[in-house]
């Protein structure tokens, strides 16, 4: 990582390697591929691969780094490490950086550590603040919907943490077209910059283009962040000769089971890899090409296990074209997924 001295140096180089897109409507630009901290940076995971992985995003250009409450093997913990990396390694860079987490899944015992009630966003922020060690995020997130607590209060606590100064936007998740059009409604009355909607999308996962919520998302001008956009590995190769003991489904298969390599998933994942070589690229960078492909997606979130799979993911940006050909085969590959 370059030093202070260097840090606007014209010839620096970290942000020409990256694309920078606009969120929605906003001001604010995402780069077009950001660094998720949902696995790898808990508590059981090594820290001096955490703070190497978080140099390499940042020396090529990867400014987000997203995070929830409750990431980390030990709730909270991604969070506690990302604070310790900022304040060892990224302070001078705080304003180079957009840092975001979310609240709305389980965090603590009793009947206040979930959902979206004012009382637990309002103490999540607090606490997620206390973890990363910052006087504020750029996005606070309600991580998923609820239909148990008014979306007015949701989203008046959304608003309430941006005027605060806790969080300089607002954003959801997980919501579906229905909450996303309420949430617009009641941000925009309360003049809360709501900017963003971060949902899963991949090449295998296609339903935010099939409940709508893509479509909208764009006339109304709110950005859209991509999720698992490799499903969680199933799109990097690595499962086409077997489970490789060191990856996801092989040492932890809380989120992902021997039981989705099913044989015609296997035979899916190979003809898009065939089709990946062919283009030039290994099927993650496919796979994340594609999710750029349209412009309609601002930023494809990506994990890693190792600084090594931050440079070769990168190089997806740029080869975001596909014929026609190409995508008629990608759609017929994933017929029915």
């Amino acid at each position: 990582m370059a030093d202070i001295a260097s840090l606007y140096r014209a010839d620096d180089g970290r942000y020409n390697s990256m694309t920078y897109n606009r969120v929605g409507r906003s001001g604010l630009k995402f780069p077009a591929i950001s660094l998720g901290f949902w696995h790898n940076f808990g508590s059981k995971d090594n820290y001096d691969t955490m703070k190497a992985i978080c140099r390499t995003a940042f020396d090529h250009g990867i400014t987000q780094f997203d995070l929830a409450n409750n990431y980390g093997s030990v709730y909270g913990s991604a969070e506690s490490n990302l604070g310790r990396i900022l304040k060892e390694d990224f302070a001078p860079y705080r304003d180079e950086l957009v840092i975001t987490t979310k609240a709305g899944y389980d965090m603590w015992e009793g009947p206040y550590g979930d959902h979206g009630s004012r009382k637990y966003l309002m103490a999540s922020i607090d606490q997620s603040l206390k973890r990363l060690g910052l006087d504020y995020v750029d996005i606070f997130y309600h991580h998923r919907m609820d239909t148990e607590t008014p979306l007015e209060e949701t989203m008046t606590a959304l608003a309430d943490i941006v005027r605060s100064g806790k969080a300089l936007y607002a954003g959801v998740s997980n919501y579906d077209k229905e909450y996303t059009e309420k949430a617009v409604k009641i941000l925009s009355e309360l003049h809360c910059p709501f900017i963003v909607n971060q949902r899963r999308y991949s090449i295998l996962d296609r339903t935010i283009e099939e409940d709508g919520v893509k479509n909208y998302c764009n006339e109304a001008g709110i950005g859209i962040i991509a999720f698992c956009p490799l499903e969680q590995g199933l799109l990097t190769g690595k499962y086409l000769h077997g489970i490789p003991s060191d990856s996801r489904m092989g040492r932890d298969p809380r989120f992902l089971t021997k039981n989705d390599l099913t044989e015609t998933r296997l035979t899916q994942i190979s003809r898009l890899n065939d089709l990946a070589q062919e283009r030039g690229q290994t099927l993650a960078q496919m796979s994340l090409s594609w999710i750029l492909k349209d412009g309609e997606v601002c930023s494809a979130l990506i994990g890693a296990s190792r600084p090594e799979q931050i440079t070769e993911n990168i190089s997806a940006i740029n080869r975001t074209d596909f014929t026609d050909d190409e995508l008629a085969r990608i759609d017929a590959i994933t017929a029915g997924c």
